[in-house]
């Protein structure tokens, strides 16, 4: 009996230890951190995400249309057969056959009949219209291979400010948490002078305030947290219950190893356009070319038998074929004009765009140099709101000062601690939004564009 009861429970601890380990295992898959550095999420981006994928197959669907188009160039060549089965044909023919005698000849027998054909063709003049389809498509295919890098800047914009917002978040959360701490402190303090009658009950019932409008805070920081985070692992493709950790120090070697970079970025969208621009162009030549004749070798063979009457073998064919629309001459004008219009719409675009970049550099840099003075400004708020919340406390605890003084001392140097932590994001994120606008963003990340 005593064994028997000693088995129990070696059974009912190995039940728990197993369900205790189960549960930690639960915990753990419930949440995982991943600490990425600024350009590993970058790079994650343009290789993963729906954006960087779409562009990329619109690059190869480019590609396929110039290798379409390109087929042009090489002969057409058609191959025909026919096999007919013929009924009771009445056929009147005037082939002298090779019967003797003076008797009339017997009637042909025809039931069948069989023919096949190849036939070539192979354009030699068409007004350059084959020349200048295949310069089109070949802009157009450029354009997308820009379009594409720049969907990727684009990307890895968004990269930046998820982080950005993600870090901000997150900061606010461990600086909230903190102040949450001497929240709750201050009014286990003030509870207990309270009952002690040295203090008056409407000041405790402040410093309760203080810690309620705390603690929502903190929780509508978690919040932020949690949306910045999944905005971030979507884009990145990683599992729902990741938790990302920033690794803000790489993010500040980076920086600082691009500083002295002082390469001439180019945009790629204005690249992109620029090319949209040369294939409108060859889009004019190849409108024009419907005012010239169209000019084609030809060549075929052709197998005939039809049964009892006509055989004929090895019957080729070559020549020149010559076409010409006559109503081109009238119509024409009309797809030139469309043509030259869509031109000009790519040209004032392109007057447009290189004017939104200049302002959006111009922008972006006056946004940058002015985040750096905010953080110096920052900075030193920190420092003084520090020592102001110093002298406050003991001037309240000399009882010089009440506790409205004290509560808002405390409130100002939170705040000069969160302005700090923001603004140093707010320095990386304005330094890559130039970055972006210079439309350097990605090589100064050194980000693959494969």
């Amino acid at each position: 009996m005593q064994i028997n009861k000693t088995l129990l429970l070696i059974f009912l601890l190995l039940v728990f230890t197993k369900n205790q380990a189960q549960d930690t295992s639960v915990n753990e898959l419930a949440q995982q951190k991943k600490l990425l550095t600024l350009k590993e999420a970058v790079q994650m981006a343009v290789t993963n995400s729906d954006a960087a994928s779409l562009a990329k197959a619109k690059v190869e669907t480019s590609k396929l249309e110039l290798d379409v188009i390109k087929n042009n160039r090489y002969p057409s060549v058609k191959a025909s057969g026919q096999y007919l089965r013929l009924s009771s044909a009445h056929v009147d023919s005037n082939i002298q056959t090779n019967t003797s005698g003076s008797g009339s000849s017997a009637p042909l027998k025809i039931d069948q009949l069989m023919l096949g054909q190849v036939n070539a063709t192979m354009p030699v003049f068409n007004g350059f219209k084959l020349k200048n389809s295949i310069n089109e498509s070949k802009s157009m295919y450029k354009a997308e291979t820009f379009s594409e890098k720049h969907s990727k800047e684009q990307i890895g914009l968004e990269v930046v400010e998820l982080f950005a917002n993600l870090y901000k978040a997150q900061q606010m959360v461990n600086l909230i948490q903190d102040n949450l701490k001497s929240a709750d402190q201050r009014v286990k303090d003030f509870t207990a002078m309270e009952e002690n009658g040295l203090i008056a009950r409407n000041d405790l019932l402040k410093a309760q305030l203080q810690q309620s409008n705390v603690q929502l805070s903190l929780d509508n920081a978690k919040k932020n947290t949690a949306i910045a985070n999944y905005k971030l692992i979507t884009l990145l493709k990683l599992p729902e219950n990741t938790q990302v950790d920033i690794d803000i120090e790489a993010v500040k070697r980076d920086m600082a190893s691009n500083q002295g970079n002082t390469e001439q970025g180019e945009r790629n969208d204005l690249k992109s356009l620029e090319l949209k621009k040369q294939a409108a162009e060859s889009g004019i030549k190849i409108a024009k070319a419907n005012y010239y004749p169209s000019l084609n070798l030809t060549g075929g063979y052709i197998a005939f038998d039809l049964n009892n009457v006509l055989t004929v073998t090895n019957a080729m064919n070559f020549g020149v074929g010559v076409s010409y629309d006559l109503s081109s001459i009238f119509k024409n004008s009309k797809n030139v004009k469309l043509a030259q219009s869509k031109t000009k719409e790519t040209e004032i675009a392109l007057s447009l765009m290189t004017d939104q970049i200049k302002e959006e550099v111009f922008q972006a840099t006056e946004n940058y140099n002015l985040s750096l003075k905010q953080s110096l400004v920052y900075e030193k708020a920190v420092t003084q709101a520090t020592e102001n919340y110093r002298i406050v406390k003991d001037k309240y605890d000399n009882s010089l000062v009440d506790t409205n003084d004290l509560l808002e001392a405390d409130f100002q140097q939170l705040q000069s601690k969160i302005n700090q932590a923001l603004s140093k994001a707010d320095v990386a994120q304005k330094y890559y939004e130039l970055q972006f606008a210079s439309g350097k963003l990605n090589s100064s990340l050194n980000i693959s564009q494969k």
